[in-house]
C-alpha cells in the first residue's frame, strides 16, 4: 500500500495499544514511523529493474525478521517505561505493514527467509481511500479529542471500519471471480489461471485476465466487471500474449524470475527497438502497464540488466472512466 495508508495504519494500531499509557502525539508518531521503516527497502538497488522489483518486499516484509526487530526498536522508545507494552504495539505496527501489503496484488514475501513465495491477495488496489480515512480520522480524533476515552473510542471505530473494508474487498472479488469463471466456461474458454484486482482507487470494478491453460495459446482475456453489473453478460477482449516468445526464452534468468514472481501472468513481444520486452499483466490495463521490462536482443536476453519501461495510461479519462463504469453496465455505452 502507499506510505500514508501504512503511516496510518501504524498510527492508528500503535495509539490503539498504547491508550492511555503515553501522550497520544506519541504513540502516534512512533507508530508512523514504524509503520514506514518496511519500506525502506526501495531504497536499495539490486543492479537491474527486475530484480529491484522482485526483491521488493522481500526480507523487510518478513514476519520473522519483523518479530526479531520488534523488541530492539521498544527498546529504544521505551527507554526503561512500559517496555512489554511497546513491544506488543511495535510488533504490531510492524507486522501489520506486510500483512496489508499482501492484500494487494504485487506479491509480499512473509515467510522469508524460509520461503521466497511472493503472497498476493489482490483484493485491494494499492491506494484506496475508502480503507485510509477511516484511519486517518480515527487516529486525528484521538489526538484531538479533549475526552481521551472518546478519541481512543473513535481510533478503534477507524480501525475497524478498515478492516471490516479488507473484509468488503475478499468478498467482492470472490463474487467477481465466480462470475468471471462461469463466463468464460459458458464462452468455452479453458482458462483455470484466473486474476481478480480491482481498478483503482474502489472495489466495485474490478480488472480480470484469464490466461489460457495450453502455454502455447497466443492470447489471453482481459474483461471489467461491476459489482453492480447485474445479470449483465461479460463482455472479454482478447490480446496477444506472445507465447512463442515466452517459451522460446522461458530458461532466461529475467523471464523466469518474473514469471515465477507473477504467478504465470506475463506477456512478451518484441519492442519497436528490436529488444524482448516482458510485461507483468497484474498491474495495469492493456496496453499500458506499470512493469514492463527490456531485456535486451532476444540472442543476448540476460546478457544486459533489464530495463524498466513503464507504460501508465492518461490519468484524467481513465478515472473518469472508471467513475462511471464502476456504477454498472449502463456506464459502458
Amino acid at each position: 500500500m502507499d506510505s500514508l495508508t501504512q503511516i496510518a495504519l501504524g498510527s492508528a494500531v500503535c495509539v490503539a495499544v498504547m491508550g492511555r499509557r503515553t501522550a497520544v502525539w506519541k504513540s502516534a508518531l512512533c507508530g508512523a514511523v514504524a509503520g514506514t521503516l518496511p519500506d525502506l527497502d526501495a531504497l536499495i538497488d539490486h543492479g537491474d529493474a527486475i530484480s529491484n522489483m522482485v526483491l521488493h518486499r522481500a526480507e523487510s516484509h518478513a514476519l520473522f525478521f519483523l518479530t526479531l526487530a520488534a523488541p530492539v526498536f521498544a527498546w529504544l522508545v521505551a527507554r526503561g517505561r512500559d517496555f512489554m507494552r511497546w513491544w506488543l504495539a511495535l510488533w504490531l505496527v510492524l507486522v501489520t505493514h506486510p500483512l496489508l501489503d499482501t492484500m494487494t496484488v504485487y506479491g509480499t514475501q512473509l515467510l522469508q527467509p524460509f520461503s521466497n513465495y511472493p503472497f498476493g491477495v489482490g483484493s485491494v488496489f494499492i491506494i484506496d481511500p475508502a480503507y485510509t480515512l477511516p484511519l486517518i480520522l480515527g487516529v486525528a480524533a484521538a489526538w484531538r479529542c479533549r475526552d481521551l476515552a472518546r478519541g481512543l473510542r473513535w481510533n478503534m471505530v477507524g480501525l475497524a471500519l478498515s478492516t471490516a473494508y479488507l473484509g468488503w474487498s475478499v468478498l467482492a472479488q470472490q463474487h467477481i471471480e465466480q462470475r468471471a469463471r462461469a463466463s468464460l466456461s459458458e464462452q468455452g474458454v479453458s482458462a483455470q489461471r484466473v486474476l481478480v484486482t480491482p481498478a483503482p482507487l474502489q472495489t466495485l470494478l474490478w480488472r480480470v485476465v484469464a490466461l489460457p491453460d495450453d502455454p502455447a495459446d497466443p492470447k489471453f482475456h482481459e474483461a471489467y466487471v461491476s459489482v453492480l453489473d447485474g445479470q449483465s453478460p461479460v463482455q472479454w477482449e482478447a490480446h496477444a500474449r506472445g507465447s512463442e516468445l515466452l517459451i522460446e526464452h522461458a530458461a532466461s534468468a529475467p523471464v523466469a524470475r518474473l514469471t515465477a514472481f507473477s504467478h504465470g501472468f506475463v506477456k512478451g513481444a518484441i519492442a519497436p527497438d528490436g529488444q524482448l520486452r516482458i510485461t507483468d499483466l497484474r498491474m495495469g490495463q492493456e496496453p499500458h502497464y506499470v512493469f514492463s521490462f527490456d531485456l535486451g536482443l532476444p540472442e543476448a536476453v540476460g546478457q544486459t540488466p533489464a530495463t524498466q519501461v513503464s507504460a501508465r495510461p492518461p490519468v484524467g479519462p481513465t478515472l473518469r472512466w472508471i467513475g462511471q463504469r464502476m456504477w454498472g453496465p449502463a456506464a459502458r455505452q
